[in-house]
């Protein structure tokens, strides 16, 4: 009677070892289609492609009439009509260690540098943010050496930025200064869709060599699958966790999360979703949340986020732009038209907002950003009518004042690549700036008014070219 259960039980173990292989029938376009394979959305299955090549790893991306649809994490040469598809039984991971500080890694966490293997812990890159109740609340500023962020738009330890910008505007120039000049301990650089011939030319001019020696850089250039693109912002951000809960504290640079909503789009259009707003299909819209909010305050260290959004034709209110400004705690805006007028870094003060500023800055220090922020917008307003003449001194004090201090904020506000400034001085000069109004009575500081959707407070008014 043992005997008969023993080669029954046997049997049993025998059938599911069997189900758990099965061979390609399909591959249209992206996706692998394979039948009598039994797995799990997001594990990673093998793919033999014979004639002594190395397997094809592949992830599980969705199940379609009884066939398991798949999507290959690398080149799909080789795969042919009745291949062996074996399932690994574990979804992604990556190896994880203090090690990695330095290196360049590809978008499934594997050296590029030509420095060796890594060696480390391996760790899912799927995880769950933090239980909303266990993150502290953000009191502490984080510097991030550029004199226009650090006054105007201060940013905290484990607050989340989104930097929106066209193409060509200055972001990877405005992350290498991040990146060598921050308070941070620790840099974790994702470039998601770059043209692989700026990689290079990131990390030598941008990053440079002091940059580099406290960062991580995780590169998924243009020409990788669209899978391999969506994981290198998960792998930056679970290498980024490993050092945020060894308690250090962590800026997370992501460029561009639009080349990531892009390519999740790829997927979601292989496997049958149905194209939603501009094309972008619904899981993209539930994938982005699943990833920004990994970021932020935790237990032990924490995560500031800086993630740039190329917008579409400098359209700031795009999908893409819309749904990440909704989930982030500021945003950043470069302008073209500071850009072409030779102003560097281009922000444009006005349009840009941080959240916290009343949790992080001292009321004097954010009075006086309130009072800047005024002589520039007042200067806008009036910039028509100064450029052609029209505007006669003395008709408004606030408009005399704005001019008087445009060329002072004009020199605040430029920074070369090179220069380096800390939180505490871009306060004292802020404050000095601020006296330039010249009113006879200083404005306080007012709250801070509710975020309005749709276009910003700003957007309609002409834009002020900076120049000298």
């Amino acid at each position: 009677m043992t005997g008969r259960f023993d080669r029954a039980t046997e049997a049993l173990r025998d059938a599911d070892l069997h189900r758990r292989h099965g061979r390609v029938r399909d591959l249209i376009g992206l996706i692998v289609e394979a039948t009598g394979l039994e797995a799990e959305v997001g594990e990673v299955c093998s793919i033999d492609t014979g004639r002594g090549r190395s397997p094809v790893p592949a992830e599980v991306v969705g199940f379609r009439a009884g066939r398991t649809l798949l999507m290959a994490l690398g080149e799909a040469t080789g795969i042919g009509p009745g291949a062996r598809v074996s399932a690994t039984g574990q979804a992604l991971r990556v190896d994880v260690s203090d090690d990695l500080l330095g290196r360049a890694l590809d978008g499934l966490g594997r050296p590029i540098d030509g420095l060796g293997p890594t060696v480390g812990r391996a760790r899912d890159v799927q995880a769950s943010p933090p239980d909303p109740l266990e993150r502290p609340r953000i009191s502490e500023r984080v510097s991030l050496g550029v004199r226009a962020l650090d006054s105007l738009v201060p940013c905290g330890q484990g607050q989340r930025l989104g930097i929106f910008a066209g193409s060509g505007v200055g972001k990877s120039s405005l992350l290498g200064m991040i990146a060598r000049s921050t308070s941070a301990e620790v840099n974790v650089i994702c470039l998601v869709g770059e043209r692989g011939r700026e990689v290079r030319e990131f990390i030598e001019r941008d990053l440079g060599p002091e940059g580099l020696a406290r960062s991580v850089v995780v590169v998924a250039t243009s020409d990788q699958p669209a899978l391999v693109r969506i994981k290198a912002a998960f792998t930056a951000t679970t290498i980024a966790e490993h050092f945020r809960d060894r308690g250090k504290d962590v800026m997370l640079m992501m460029d561009s999360v639009t080349r990531f909503a892009m390519a999740q789009r790829e997927v979601g259009l292989a496997i049958g979703e149905p194209p939603a707003t501009r094309g972008y299909t619904p899981s993209v819209f539930a994938l982005l949340p699943k990833l920004l909010e990994r970021s932020g305050t935790a237990r032990a260290g924490s995560i500031t986020g800086l993630y740039t959004v190329l917008v579409d034709g400098d359209d700031m209110n795009e999908p893409i732009a819309d749904a990440v400004r909704s989930i982030l705690d500021g945003h950043v805006v470069l302008s073209r038209d500071l850009a072409h007028a030779g102003h560097y870094p281009a922000i444009d003060v006005l349009a840009s907002v941080s959240r916290l500023v009343g949790e992080i800055v001292a009321p004097e220090i954010r009075s006086a950003g309130d009072e800047v922020r005024r002589l520039m917008a007042a200067f806008r307003e009036k910039a028509d009518l100064i450029a052609i003449g029209a505007y006669q001194p003395g008709t408004d004090p606030l408009t005399d004042s704005a001019i008087a201090a445009r060329d002072p904020i004009d020199g605040f506000l430029r920074q070369t690549v090179h220069e380096r400034t800390s939180a505490e001085e871009a306060d004292a000069a802020l404050a000095q700036l601020a006296l330039l109004s010249g009113l006879p009575e200083p404005v306080a500081a007012a709250p801070a008014a509710p975020e309005a959707p749709g276009t910003p407070l700003h957007a309609a008014i002409p834009p002020l070219h900076l120049s000298a």
